[in-house]
Parts: structure tokens; sequence; C-alpha cells
């Protein structure tokens, strides 16, 4: 699969979901209720965003936008 062929919206929200389960897995955190309604609200927009119905196999092209997503902001990091 083509990794420039993810809109870039798709590709912005599995950013968000990463940066956000990140946040939550920071220790001693006291009010985590927003960091999980907006882990919720990005996981049903990555589920059912309309790309998901041009792709012949979506299991390997959500596992290649995770990755994606997570190489891109090792990018941004170094």
């Amino acid at each position: 699969m083509d990794v420039t062929g993810f809109p870039d919206d798709l590709v912005q929200t599995q950013a968000a979901w990463n940066a956000t389960y990140q946040a939550l897995a920071a220790p001693h955190l006291r009010d985590t209720a927003a960091l999980r309604r907006r882990l919720l609200l990005l996981s049903v927009r990555l589920w059912w965003h309309p790309y998901w119905e041009t792709v012949p196999s979506v299991p390997a092209a959500r596992t290649e936008l995770r990755q994606l997503a997570r190489a891109r902001r090792a990018v941004r990091a170094a």
C-alpha cells in the first residue's frame, strides 16, 4: 500500500490519537476523564473514516497508518 495514499485528516487523527494515548499513559495523572473522552472521540473518527471503504485490506491499512503516524512523530522529535 502506498503511504501517500492516506488522507491528511486521517493521518492527523491517528497522530492525535497516539498523542492522547501517550498522555493517558503518563504516571500520576489525576483527572483523566477529558483524555479518555478525547481518545474515544478520536477512536470513532478513525474507525468510521470513509477512507476505509476504498481499501482492499483494512487491517493491513490500519497497521500501516499507525506505523506512519509513529514514524512522522519520530522524525519531528529528532
